[in-house]
């Protein structure tokens, strides 16, 4: 087996001198270590140190010293990208407020962000600061974008801190950040070999040439459920609309506005796959297109009719794909949720009904949370507690592995 490359981050923060014995428990695991240090975190470990112990050169400036642009033309090739595509994860250990906040608006100006911002890999980052600089509500909330855009963080340990407070922000024992990392490694092959057809976001339907109805979905949650199928080795084709968000892995698509768009899509793929995840928000409603643009002076009653309902029709043209589909209920109600879950079943044919209740802004649609009910035909099956909609889908896979 191809051993993992880890690409390593290191950043100012004091504890950039506990990188020495991450690389080091890295190499003991067989992963190829490849670092990474901003300027200043040079002035905090030695750079010939770390390069001698992963065995690999360390990456400091964008432009070395007789930087070339025609050396680039001419060969093709740029360090940080290659470094970026190389990678199978990314760490960056430990993370100062200051490269948080970069990486939060987007921010490249040196060899780390660049690296960043151009993987497909897995990002994990491990915060270490001030106790008062981690609970800055600036802080927060850029960690808070991160997290919602796929990153994975891992907070800080509370302990004393090398500024004399104690308080949360102690980089975690590199132990326990070796086995986080080793952990995300070791899904890569978990779904190996497995196809797995995933839809996200919501349909529109036309009313005239520029207007048409459609719903809050936001695609987050199929993202979130096709990405985790990717980090763990599927071969995943990822039906998408045209208003979603993007996904931030490297992932196959296909694109859809309207329903039919997309139930032409399922249809021409569906026999292909082994599972499929139907998360898609499928507008319930169309009303008859009028040609051009209906003038904003004019009075019009629309008549809305029923949509196809494309989950009814997936177990007809692939009898053994395994489907998990998604119910949106407006209710809090714990045993309406699962009633309605069950009734779907029956009505759909599906394995499993994942259902969530949009009465609440804090979770569902266009937010960036979730609490689910996983539900089988005879009944409950696990209740996914209020979580980011990526550890919603972790948890998802992890438990329909276990029983499947």
């Amino acid at each position: 087996m191809k051993r993992p490359t880890v690409v390593l981050g290191i950043t100012s923060g004091i504890a950039a001198f506990r990188s020495l014995e991450l690389v080091q428990l890295l190499k003991n695991e067989e992963c190829i270590v490849c670092v990474i240090m901003t300027e200043r975190a040079t002035k905090m470990v030695s750079v010939e140190k770390l390069k001698r112990i992963s065995g690999n050169k360390v990456y400091t400036q964008l432009f070395e010293n007789g930087f070339n642009y025609r050396n680039v033309l001419k060969k093709r090739k740029v360090d940080h990208i290659e470094l970026a595509d190389s990678a199978d994860i990314v760490v960056i250990a430990p993370a100062t407020a200051n490269i948080i906040a970069k990486l939060a608006c987007g921010i490249a100006d040196d060899f780390l962000t660049t690296t960043v911002l151009a993987t497909t890999a897995p990002v994990m980052v491990f915060p270490s600061m001030n106790v008062h600089m981690y609970e800055n509500p600036i802080v927060r909330e850029n960690i808070g974008r991160l997290a919602s855009r796929g990153f994975f963080i891992f907070g800080p340990d509370e302990g004393n801190l090398a500024c004399g407070y104690r308080g949360n922000g102690r980089l975690p024992d590199t132990e326990k950040i070796k086995e986080e990392i080793v952990s995300i490694l070791k899904k890569r092959t978990q779904l190996k070999g497995k196809k797995i057809l995933v839809t996200a976001g919501g349909t529109i339907e036309p009313i005239d040439g520029v207007r048409f109805i459609t719903n809050k979905s936001s695609g987050k949650m199929g993202i979130a459920i096709a990405e985790e199928c990717v980090l763990r080795g599927a071969n995943v084709l990822l039906l998408r609309s045209k208003h979603s968000v993007m996904p931030r892995l490297h992932v196959q698509q296909e694109i859809f506005r309207t329903a039919n768009d997309l139930s032409r899509l399922v249809k021409k793929y569906v026999k292909q796959f082994d599972t499929m995840y139907h998360v898609a928000a499928v507008s319930d409603f169309k009303t008859k297109r009028i040609k051009g643009k209906i003038p904003s002076s004019k009075k019009i009653n629309l008549e809305l009719t029923p949509q196809i309902k494309i989950i009814q029709e997936i177990k007809k043209l692939n009898p053994k794909i395994q489907l998990i589909g998604f119910k949106a209920v407006y209710s809090s109600d714990d045993k309406k949720l699962i009633s309605e879950g069950q009734k779907k079943i029956k009505e759909s044919k599906t394995d499993v009904i994942v259902v969530n209740d949009i009465s609440k802004k804090d979770r569902g649609f266009e937010a960036d949370t979730n609490e689910v009910f996983v539900v089988l035909k005879s009944g409950l099956l696990k209740k996914i507690p209020l979580s980011p909609k990526r550890i919603i889908a972790d948890e998802l896979i992890e438990y329909l592995l276990q029983h499947f």
